[in-house]
């Protein structure tokens, strides 16, 4: 009979697969901006305002929050699983890592629409 020790949460695949996913939104996000910058007049803040004025690059840019969130999410909480072992200290870091993300998304909706 084997004994199995089972450690952390195994996600796996999903996070593997959700890093790729948002790491692909984040850079072709990147690509489209520094296009849309590069190809326009020098950069001013009419042009910058008038570029977010535009409802697809306020759309654009929340799903680059959102990818840039969960991206950073995973990230964190793995590394968080992997190398702080006291299990009350881990999760007090990880509130804190999900309320300082969650307060960036607000942040950025915040400054997007108002």
């Amino acid at each position: 009979m084997t004994n199995r020790i089972v450690t952390g949460a195994h996600y796996g695949l999903r996070d593997w697969l959700a890093q790729r996913i948002t790491a692909v939104i984040m850079a072709v996000y990147s690509v489209i901006t520094v296009f849309v910058l590069l190809t326009s007049k020098p950069i001013t803040y009419g042009v910058w305002r008038d570029l977010f004025a535009q409802g697809w690059m306020r759309v654009a840019t929340l799903l680059f929050m959102a990818s840039l969130a969960w991206h950073a999410w995973v990230g964190v909480r793995d590394i968080l699983m992997d190398y702080i072992k006291p299990a009350g200290l881990r999760l007090a870091l990880e509130v804190l890592v999900l309320l300082t993300i969650a307060a960036y998304a607000g942040w950025t909706i915040q400054i997007l629409w108002r």
